[in-house]
């Protein structure tokens, strides 16, 4: 999810019917710059080379949403009902709608990755290996990050570990209660605090009222997140 907002301009954007690499290509009805989705960068027209501000946002369930959130406002899209369209290609060893650009076979085309990209050094979480570690403590181009799961709704979220001038290490809270939070609770080593791992923030102990910096992270098939970025480390994996 991005910001609208450019130079104190605000851009409306649609769908190009474009792809770069399998990721969708947008354009803003300002300018007809044409942006990648997956970048957030203008690729092409007057707005080439600018880059729009992430926003925070979680791919999580209807439930946990509305546990959090109860006052929310949701978008009706004009039909009913659970069908999805595309199972079908979800299902099959499709690499997208015009193929691989990279051939890796590290991982299955379609395993889902947590991919994230912090000064030029990328890094793919693979779903299968975020089920048995739902905390991971990593770095990536020199930024400490946390990576927190959710195996049960598919829920994921990326922060910067730096709390001031301190970096933290971060586990599961293992006393949490069951069923008392629809995500994840978390400890820091340094000072024993809990989070809200979805939120990143503490909720109680001496870093109480502390919110850690989100990291940009994208929810990708691993055919599209290694053509953008063939050097990516996978998680889990000895590298290459």
């Amino acid at each position: 999810m991005y910001s609208r907002e450019v130079g104190g301009q605000e851009l409306s954007f649609g769908v190009s019917g474009k792809l770069i690499m399998n990721a969708l290509v947008m354009y803003d009805r300002q300018t007809d710059s044409l942006w990648s989705q997956i970048l957030g960068e203008a690729v092409s027209g007057p707005m080439m080379g600018t880059k729009l501000e992430f926003v925070a946002a979680l791919h999580t369930t209807w439930t946990d949403w509305k546990a959090e959130h109860p006052d929310t406002l949701a978008l009706v899209k004009g039909y009913s009902g659970a069908y999805d369209g595309y199972l079908g290609y979800y299902q099959s060893p499709q690499a997208g709608v015009i193929g691989e650009t990279v051939r890796d076979d590290r991982l299955y085309v379609k395993e889902f990755v947590v991919g994230v990209e912090q000064n030029g050094e990328a890094v793919a979480y693979p779903f299968s290996a975020l089920n048995k570690q739902p905390v991971v403590n990593d770095v990536i181009g020199g930024v400490p990050v946390l990576v927190v799961f959710d195996a049960d709704s598919g829920t994921s979220a990326v922060f910067d570990r730096r709390a001031g001038e301190q970096t933290l290490t971060f586990s599961v809270n293992a006393g949490a209660a069951a069923g008392a939070a629809p995500y994840v609770i978390l400890t820091d080593a340094e000072t024993g605090s809990t989070w809200a791992g979805m939120a990143g923030l503490a909720d109680d102990g001496p870093l109480a009222g502390t919110q850690l910096a989100h990291v940009k992270s994208t929810r990708a098939f691993w055919f599209g997140w290694k053509d953008w970025y063939p050097d990516t480390r996978v998680f889990g994996q000895q590298e290459r």
